[in-house]
C-alpha cells in the first residue's frame, strides 16, 4: 500500500472516475462490498468499492488503503468519514462496483477522481504541515467521531471540537441500543458510550468539546445488531424520524445516552452538548426540559441550525436559552436548494454558495451576534471556498469547524482574511 499526494499520473486510461472525496493515492486489491454485513471482507490495505456507506462500515473504512463508491457528493458519508481517517477516497463514480472486479490489482488516485488498472506511478509533492498563522480571532475547531484518533488530533493546532459525532461511537458498539435494553443491558451502553465521549474530553481539555447527541437515521439503526425488529423502512429517512423529535419520541433510548453525558460531565467541564436537527421552538423547549431534568443542564446546551424553519423561526429558538448555536451547511444546503447532498447527479447544485444559502448564513450569524450566542459553522464550505470565509468573518462568526485534513489550509484562509480586513497585525 502506497499513500501520498500526487502532482501527476502516467498516460495510462482511467477505469473509473468519480469526484474527489478524501486526497490521497493508494494501490491494492479490490473487494466489492454490497452492505456492512459483509465488512469481514475487507483487510487491511485493501480497496473498498461500494455503492454507499453508513456508519456501519466504519471499521472496514478503517482498514481500507482507498474507497470508492458508486453514489455520494462531497458531503456524502464516506466523503466526511475518509477525510477524518486520511483514508484516500473517490465519490459518486456511479460504476465503480460493475466495472472493477474482485481481486483486481487497482491504483485510486483520490486526488483527481480516478481508478487505475494495476500500480501507476505518482509523482508527489509536499504537504503543509503547519499553518502560516500560530492564532486567529476566528477561532478554529476539528470535526471528529473516531475515539482512535482524538490524541492524535488534539495534538494539531486547533482550538477544540466543533462536533463530536456520537454515529461512530454507537456503531462501534454495534448493537442496537433497544435490543441492548430488552437484554437489560442498557447500563452496558450507556457505560460504552460514555468511555468513548470521555476519550475526546479527555484529549481535548480544557479545550471544549462540542457533542452531537445521535442522528442516526431509521436506515441506520436497522443496519445495528437487532435493528430490523426496531426501525421502520422509511421512504426517505434524511427527512424522516430523527434528531429531536427521536429523543423525544424515543425517551428510554435518549435516557442512556443523557446518562452517559452527565457522567463525563460530571468528570469533565469541557463538554458541550447539541441537539442535531431540530424543527420547531416547541421542539427545542422540551428537549432541554430534559436534559435539564436529567441533569445535564447548566451553560452547556447548543443547537443545529440545518432546516429552514430554524434559521426562520432563530430569534425563538433563542428565546428557549442556548448557549451556542452550529450552522450545518450540508443539511441546510440541501433543504434550502431541494437537492440530495448523496447524490452526484446534482452536485453541481449543491453549493453553499448559492445566494439562497448565502442569506441564511448571515442572517444566523448576525442575528447571534446581536443576540450575544457563539455561533459557528461545520461543513467544509470554509475550506474550499476562501471567498464564503471572509463573508462568514466579516458577518462576525466565532468560528469554523473542519474535518481534521483541513485543519492547517483552513488556518491559513482564516488567517488569510482577518489579516486582509486588519483583524490580524499586517
Amino acid at each position: 500500500m502506497t499513500t501520498m499526494t500526487p502532482t501527476a499520473v502516467a498516460s495510462s486510461t482511467a477505469l473509473v472516475k468519480g469526484a474527489s472525496a478524501s486526497p490521497g493515492v493508494a494501490s491494492g486489491r479490490v473487494v466489492i462490498v454490497h452492505s456492512a454485513r459483509e465488512n469481514d471482507l475487507v483487510k487491511e490495505g485493501d480497496i473498498l468499492v461500494t455503492e454507499m456507506t453508513t456508519p456501519d462500515f466504519v471499521p472496514a473504512m478503517k482498514r481500507a488503503a482507498a474507497i470508492v463508491t458508486d453514489k455520494g457528493g462531497r458531503t456524502c458519508h464516506a466523503a466526511i468519514v475518509s477525510r477524518e481517517l486520511g483514508v484516500p477516497c473517490i465519490v459518486g463514480s456511479m460504476n465503480a462496483t460493475s466495472v472493477l472486479k474482485p481481486g483486481q490489482q487497482v491504483t485510486v488516485d483520490a486526488t483527481n477522481g480516478k481508478v487505475y488498472d494495476g500500480l501507476v506511478d505518482i509523482k508527489s509533492e509536499k504537504v503543509a504541515l503547519t499553518s502560516k498563522y500560530a492564532k486567529t480571532k476566528t477561532k478554529l475547531y476539528v470535526i471528529l467521531a473516531d475515539p482512535g484518533l482524538a490524541s492524535k488530533v488534539a495534538a494539531m493546532p486547533v482550538d477544540g471540537v466543533g462536533l463530536l459525532r456520537a454515529e461512530f461511537i454507537i456503531a462501534h458498539i454495534g448493537e442496537h441500543p433497544h435490543a441492548m435494553l430488552d437484554q437489560g443491558r442498557g447500563k452496558e451502553f450507556t457505560e460504552k458510550l460514555a468511555d468513548g465521549i470521555r476519550t475526546f474530553t479527555k484529549a481535548f481539555y480544557p479545550r471544549q468539546v462540542v457533542y452531537r447527541t445521535s442522528d442516526f437515521k431509521t436506515n441506520e439503526y436497522r443496519n445495528l445488531k437487532g435493528g430490523e425488529k426496531y426501525e421502520e423502512v422509511e421512504e426517505n429517512p434524511m427527512l424522516g424520524y430523527r434528531g429531536a423529535f427521536r429523543q423525544l419520541d424515543d425517551a428510554e433510548v435518549f435516557r442512556l445516552e443523557t446518562d452517559a453525558l452527565r457522567m463525563v460531565a460530571a468528570e469533565y467541564d469541557n463538554l458541550r452538548v447539541m441537539i442535531p436537527f431540530v424543527r420547531t421552538p416547541e421542539e427545542l423547549a422540551k428537549v432541554k426540559k430534559v436534559l435539564d431534568d436529567s441533569g445535564v443542564g447548566g451553560k452547556r446546551l447548543w443547537i443545529m441550525v440545518e432546516v429552514p424553519s430554524t434559521v426562520i423561526l432563530l430569534d425563538q429558538f433563542l428565546d428557549v436559552g442556548v448557549d451556542g448555536v452550529s450552522i450545518g451547511s450540508n443539511d441546510l444546503t440541501q433543504l434550502t436548494l431541494g437537492t440530495d447532498r448523496d447524490s452526484a447527479k446534482f452536485a453541481e447544485l449543491f453549493d453553499e454558495r448559492n445566494p439562497a444559502v448565502m442569506w441564511s448564513l448571515e442572517r444566523v450569524i448576525t442575528t447571534c451576534k446581536r443576540r450575544g450566542v457563539t455561533v459557528s459553522i461545520c461543513g467544509q464550505a470554509p475550506s474550499f471556498y476562501p471567498d464564503l470565509t471572509e463573508k462568514l468573518v466579516a458577518w462576525g462568526i466565532n468560528s469554523v469547524s473542519v474535518t481534521a485534513d483541513m485543519i492547517v489550509k483552513t488556518r491559513d484562509i482564516i488567517g488569510d482574511v482577518e489579516k486582509k480586513m486588519g483583524i490580524l497585525p499586517s
